[in-house]
């Protein structure tokens, strides 16, 4: 009937705008917003950057069982990395110390798995946000509703300054106030995508050796400050319109 991948561009924006309300699309960018941006922090520590800025760190609590920075940086890259990869768990599974005993026992091997699929999961929503709110981005800039865009995205940025504020307090007065205080979020955290005690160690075990509390509160923390300033330049960059 003669219309052009063109013509449908043109048109579809139209409908899009016609079948939902704009005002109904502004608060969907809101809500993807954290997503994306809680996301792309999740994705930022999931690189070599923070856990070898972290090692080096001068306060970062030594191994009393005696992994050595090195040691650390030898093994850490194995754990981060089957994360994100296809592997399955013989990859941390098949590695061993040099006596030939396995760096990871079967409890450890378990948890991991539950890990990777709750990363993959994690990183999946932080994709169909990013998406989604690319491709709203067009259709606004193509109908009549890029200002309810702007304003979403604007609104959504001061949402994830509250959660990041919130996130970095709890962090922040774990590490210098009260222990305690961080604890309870980490156990509340974990309850909420980990079967019982599947996610607790022993202290001699080789995930809490390469990974103890003060790295996890420093990745909560630094993932506030990463979504902080995200949502900081969304709220205060975009003019309310």
């Amino acid at each position: 009937y003669g219309f052009t991948r063109e013509d449908r561009l043109k048109w579809a924006p139209y409908a899009v705008t016609y079948l939902v309300n704009s005002a109904d699309i502004s608060y969907l960018v809101s809500l993807l917003t954290p997503l994306a941006l809680v996301g792309l922090a999740l994705r930022i520590l999931l690189t070599p950057l923070y856990y070898t800025v972290e090692y080096h760190m001068p306060y970062f609590p030594a191994d009393e069982y005696g992994f050595t920075r090195e040691d650390r940086l030898k093994w850490a890259p194995y754990a981060v990395t089957y994360l994100v990869n296809s592997a399955d768990i013989s990859y941390l599974g098949d590695l061993q110390f040099e006596d030939g005993s396995p760096l990871y026992n079967e409890r450890e091997l378990k948890h991991m798995e539950d890990v990777k699929n709750v990363v993959k999961g994690s990183l999946n929503i932080w994709y169909v946000s990013v998406g989604l709110l690319a491709i709203l981005a067009f259709l606004a800039r193509r109908g009549s509703w890029l200002t309810d865009y702007l304003n979403g995205l604007r609104r959504g940025g001061w949402w994830m300054v509250g959660l990041a504020l919130t996130l970095a307090l709890i962090a922040g007065t774990g590490i210098l106030l009260n222990p305690d205080i961080f604890w309870n979020f980490f156990v509340w955290f974990h309850t909420l995508f980990f079967e019982g005690d599947s996610w607790l160690f022993y202290y001699s075990d080789t995930l809490i050796r390469l990974f103890p509390i003060r790295f996890w509160q420093d990745a909560f923390l630094w993932a506030a400050v990463i979504a902080l300033g995200g949502g900081l330049g969304l709220a205060l960059g975009i003019k309310h319109r």
